[in-house]
């Protein structure tokens, strides 16, 4: 189990296992679960500090790209 704090409420993953499961399957449910939960990606973001600036510029580029994306699509 791993846990997780926001905004300084404790948050657990819990993998309900039915009777006769597969251990892979809850593995590969509890993978997807944490990997929801953005700790990770929070960790790799806070190794390095990220002007504000720079942080608008890539958000802006995204929203580009997407745009971008959407109107390919129709």
């Amino acid at each position: 189990m791993q846990s997780e704090t926001k905004g300084g409420v404790c948050i657990m993953i819990i993998v309900p296992i039915k009777e006769g499961e597969n251990i892979e399957r809850a593995l590969k449910k509890f993978k997807r679960k944490f990997e929801k939960t953005g700790v990770i990606r929070e960790l790799r973001s806070r190794k390095t500090f990220e002007k504000p600036s720079v942080k608008k510029r890539d958000m802006m580029k995204k929203a580009i790209y997407v745009q971008h994306m959407q109107l390919q699509d129709e």
